[in-house]
């Protein structure tokens, strides 16, 4: 007897905890990847994700319909794994080369950064392109750029010094002590380094004008679908009055 009702007993919270356990969640579950570009994306000090478009794609997946993961790369990881479907879903810029063949853009434009070629009080606004002939620019490790700007950082006959940094602080730093004479960068990520550090403004002058847009991978399941699913979510979200506009 003591026996019996041992297994019974064990029967019984065997079923209950069966019962208590959530069921799995029946959303398909689409890969995010992201690289380090704070504020819009980043990885803080707890290894977690954090950022304005982080979060807003993540509000947008979830709205469709669909479970999400995010995950960090570097920049030329992350178009690989875009390539070949291991993340399928990247908020970042449109247009890149390396991806036209093998991404979806969404209809839908989430933002816009500004890339900027700044420099110190004491140097004349440059003429682009001649005056950074023989010049350094810094730079930071892991960004690219359009072709227009590659070809004009790559030009044999200017001949432009790169100076590559991990951080947008250390890239200020850097201009600061001489250390290159102009510094190409994004204009959000900037003014928050420059403000955090108390430094004072710096002339720029501005490039481009980036749109930020959800890139699908064309290998994710149901690439359309889900780019479609995202743009429609976008809409029904904004038609219910609630905000989406990135800082």
């Amino acid at each position: 007897m003591p026996r019996l009702f041992c297994f019974a007993l064990a029967a019984a919270l065997y079923c209950s905890n069966s019962l208590a356990a959530p069921a799995n969640d029946p959303r398909p579950l689409v890969q995010v990847g992201y690289y380090e570009f704070p504020p819009y994306s980043y990885t803080d000090s707890q290894d977690r994700p954090r950022g304005a478009i982080l979060q807003l794609s993540k509000r947008l997946l979830e709205h469709a319909g669909y479970r999400t993961e995010l995950r960090s790369y570097p920049s030329a990881r992350l178009y690989n794994a875009l390539q070949d479907g291991s993340v399928q879903v990247w908020p970042g810029a449109p247009g890149k080369a390396e991806l036209r063949e093998h991404t979806l853009e969404a209809r839908t434009q989430l933002g816009e950064i500004t890339l900027n070629l700044y420099f110190r009080r004491d140097t004349l606004m440059p003429r682009l392109p001649e005056d950074l002939k023989g010049r350094g620019v810094i730079m930071i490790n892991g960004y690219t750029y359009w072709q227009s700007i590659n070809q004009m950082l790559d030009d044999p006959q200017l001949a432009v010094q790169q100076h590559r940094t991990g951080t947008h602080t250390a890239a200020l730093e850097m201009l600061q002590r001489r250390r290159g004479d102009f510094l190409l960068d994004y204009q959000t990520p900037v003014e928050q380094a420059r403000k955090r550090q108390g430094m004072p403004e710096l002339p720029f002058i501005q490039l481009q004008r980036i749109p930020l847009k959800l890139i699908v991978s064309k290998r994710a399941p149901g690439a359309e679908a889900l780019r479609d699913a995202l743009d429609r979510a976008y809409e029904q979200l904004q038609s219910a009055g609630e905000d989406l506009r990135l800082p």
